[in-house]
Order: structure tokens, then sequence, then C-alpha cells
């Protein structure tokens, strides 16, 4: 099993999240960093401070050297899948080659609302989420792309410079939708990740995709089965829940750390999680 951290970039300071993945980035059992892609915090105090993803991503991407780093994940809605394929190239270019480019088809009404953009209804959302995931990984490895869907049309449509990872930057699709976000997974992603209910609930997710794979004609042992573990006031358990997920098939566990914790705290999970990775 390998493992990862996420920070929630709400209720905390540039320079607490950024000294948190600084010290992960010194920390070689942890192989990527995470964020996430909302404008308000989703706990707390809903008015309350939250840092933009993408601009987080891009600074990491100068403030650490090894580490992988991904926001879980960019909400389609957002952006125009053409903008989003220029933004991951840049970001992956700056960091190196080590963007993990974390898609997902948006959810969050409340930041809709307030900002005037639209959210529509599921199956047109997931309509739009399976043409730009199309969209931008023809922009990330094609000279040009010219693409004619329902919701999104280019004409031979450039992205340059390309990202520094061939063909493109990992693909990771989050959600747990049994019957479209894992089809998409299925035929676009590198990796899948789900906040799941349980490691019964995941491995069920996880049969789900497989069925996806076998008919698309994809292994689905290429792609990389990550879930999210929080961590809280008791390590042991969080601890005891990875096992159990690695024993449901989990390939990763991305670790949810708590808001402002310290750089030193790090090195101690490390310590508890290692057994499982060997």
């Amino acid at each position: 099993m390998r493992f990862a951290i996420k920070t929630r970039p709400e209720h905390q300071t540039w320079e607490e999240v950024r000294d948190i993945w600084v010290a992960a980035d010194e920390i070689p059992l942890f192989e990527s960093a995470w964020n996430w892609d909302h404008f308000y915090p989703l706990s707390g105090d809903l008015t309350g401070p939250n840092l933009e993803g993408w601009m987080m991503l891009a600074a990491m991407a100068q403030a650490t050297r090894r580490i992988r780093l991904g926001c879980q994940v960019t909400g389609m809605i957002y952006r125009h899948p053409a903008v989003l394929a220029n933004m991951a190239a840049t970001v992956d270019i700056v960091s190196g080659g080590r963007l993990e480019l974390g898609l997902g088809a948006g959810w969050n009404q409340q930041e809709c609302d307030a900002y005037g953009i639209e959210l529509p209804p599921l199956r047109e959302r997931f309509d739009r989420f399976d043409e730009g995931v199309e969209i931008i990984v023809r922009l990330l490895t094609q000279a040009t792309t010219t693409f004619s869907g329902k919701h999104f049309r280019l004409t031979d449509a450039r992205c340059e410079p390309k990202p520094v990872q061939r063909p493109h930057p990992p693909v990771t699709i989050g959600g747990r939708g049994r019957t479209r976000t894992l089809r998409t997974a299925a035929q676009w992603a590198q990796q899948w990740n789900a906040i799941a209910q349980g490691p019964d609930d995941w491995r069920e997710l996880k049969e789900v995709l497989a069925g996806h794979c076998a008919r698309a004609g994809r292994d689905p042992a290429e792609i990389t089965c990550s879930v999210n573990v929080r961590i809280g006031d008791d390590l042991d358990s969080a601890i005891a829940q990875a096992a159990a997920y690695r024993d449901a098939g989990a390939d990763l566990v991305i670790l949810n750390l708590p808001q402002h914790a310290r750089p030193d705290s790090l090195q101690p999970l490390a310590d508890a999680c290692a057994p499982l990775a060997a």
C-alpha cells in the first residue's frame, strides 16, 4: 500500500498549508499531496477563508521538489476544459512533471449560486464531464484538437507548451457514481478515488469499476484505486481503517490531515503507516 496526504485549504493560512506540504516533501512515504477545488469552506464558518486550489498547486510546485501534486478533484463546472488543460500543462511544467490531474463533475450548489455559475441537472452535468475529460486529454496530447460535442466545441485548438509528462499527466477521476463516474474512470483514468463509507462499500465500488473496465476493454490493474482516510485524535483508529482498506484492495490511502496540523506531526504519522507499506 502507498500513502499520500491531503490538506483542506479552509480556515488556514497559506503559511500553514505550505509548511505541511514542504514537510511532507521530505518524507519518502508520502508520494503525493492533495488539496480541493472549492471557493467556500465546507465545515465550520462557511463565510471563512478558503485558498483557491489551482493557484495553490502552482505555488506548491515551486515550494517542493519531489512530492507529486494534485487537486482532489477539480470541478468541471468551474472552468472551460480547454482553459483547464492549459492550466494543467503549465503546472506540470512548473513542477517538473509532478502533476496529478484530478477531475470531477462538480456538485457544490452554494458556490454556484453565489458566483452565478450554472450547476446543470445530473445527466447534463455528467454529459459535460465526459466531453470535458476527452477535450482535456486530447489537448494535452495532440498538436491540434477539433471537437464538436453537445456542450463544447473546439476548432484547431492548441495547448502549448505540452506538459512534461507524456502522454499527459495521470488523470485521477473522483467520485462514486456507479453508472457515469465509474464508467468515465474506466475509460480515461489512471487513478480512481472515492470517499467511501467503509471497506465493504469501497470494495463494491471497485467491483463496479472492474465491470466498466471489462466492457471498455481496459485492464483494471492499470488504474490506481485510492481512498481517503481522515486523521483525527485517534491515530490508531485511522491506521486500522487504512489496513482494512488495504485488505479490501486499495492501492493508495490519502490521509486527510486535520486543520492546523503541524509539520512535526507528519513523521510520527509516517512511522505509524510504514508497516502497512511494507
